[in-house]
């Protein structure tokens, strides 16, 4: 569409062209492989070696126009029927530098499913009673139930990484004689068995990691500086922990080669352009969906039998149809 730019008195057209028929992107460039994102159990990562732009040959707008709107229909009616088959719940972690983009990636796309079974909980700095407790604590009691989305904004990996950085074990009420020179072995170790745990009792989890350059995350600093509707974004400590950059991008990339799993798989998405990041997150939450494959629970003859009855009297457009419904409800004296 084209967009009138009041303030600036002139007239700007946005990149996306409008649909006008379906048809028009019948044979536009939208397949993405995911696996190519998705990091193998064993394997030693990089991160310098992965892209974070756009490295498919994919139709921008096609893909914003169509597909991504497509995929969010097919997460809809997947999340529907985990719901209503509620045997499975789903965990999803989002981790990333500051200005990533995870709020926003979570706002496009999950905002539009259910809320009833989806639960997005950001973990930001421990409160005193979390840290009263081990740090897996205040995870598990995020955990969704059979049946539900679970998105985490942050998570237990903050305890490998941010208290890493900072030697915050150090500072915090961990007993001393636990603290060897292996304790960040032990924490992974202590990850894996428990998402491998979760896994095995039909709680699923998957973990992408959203893989923005440094230039980008300059830019989108100084945007949140210089734009005065973004000016609520702005945190001095994003500024500060840019300080450590290097040392964030070692550990992360340590910690998915030690944490990826084949039950619990990291996805290394590139997160420089948006539209792409929310695509591809999109297409890997269908994938993971599709691997539950849930499915509507099978009504009994019973509920088909009243919903024929009641399709019948909606048809025939009877004027007491609620009461003939409710009098069908009721107990047979027979």
């Amino acid at each position: 569409p084209v967009m009138e730019n009041e303030t600036k008195g002139k007239t700007e057209v946005n990149d996306v062209k409008e649909i006008k028929d379906v048809k028009d992107y019948k044979d536009a460039k939208i397949k993405i492989d995911i696996d190519r994102y998705r990091v193998k159990e064993g394997d030693t990562i990089n991160l310098k070696k992965f892209a974070t732009y756009c490295d498919q040959d994919v139709d921008k707008s096609a893909v914003k126009n169509y597909a991504f709107p497509q995929a969010l229909d097919e997460i809809s009616l997947l999340q529907a029927k985990l719901f209503a088959q509620s045997t499975y719940g789903l965990i999803i972690v989002l981790q990333a530098m500051d200005a990533a983009g995870k709020d926003s990636t979570i706002k496009h796309v999950f905002s539009h499913l259910d809320p009833n079974g989806v639960h997005v909980v950001s973990f930001k700095q421990p409160t005193e009673e979390e840290k009263d407790h081990d740090y897996m604590w205040r995870i598990n009691k995020a955990l969704p139930r059979r049946g539900d989305i679970g998105v985490f904004n942050r998570s237990h990996y903050e305890d490998v990484i941010v208290s890493r950085v900072h030697n915050l074990i150090e500072q915090g009420k961990m007993p001393k004689n636990l603290i060897s020179k292996d304790i960040w072995d032990i924490r992974y170790r202590q990850i894996r068995d428990w998402e491998t745990y979760l896994n095995e009792n039909g709680f699923p989890i998957l973990k992408i990691f959203l893989h923005v350059s440094k230039d980008e995350q300059r830019d989108r600093l100084a945007e949140r500086i210089l734009n005065k509707q973004k000016n609520w974004k702005f945190s001095m400590a994003d500024i500060n922990e840019r300080r450590y950059w290097d040392r964030y991008q070692e550990l992360y990339s340590e910690m998915i080669s030690e944490t990826s799993l084949k039950e619990a798989p990291w996805y290394i998405v590139p997160a420089d352009q948006k539209w792409y990041t929310r695509y591809v997150v999109a297409q890997i939450v269908i994938k993971a969906l599709k691997d539950i494959a849930p499915k509507f629970p099978e009504m009994s003859k019973e509920i088909k039998d009243q919903l024929e009855e009641f399709r019948k009297l909606i048809e025939s457009g009877s004027v007491g149809m609620i009461e003939e419904m409710q009098d069908m409800m009721l107990p047979s004296d027979k």
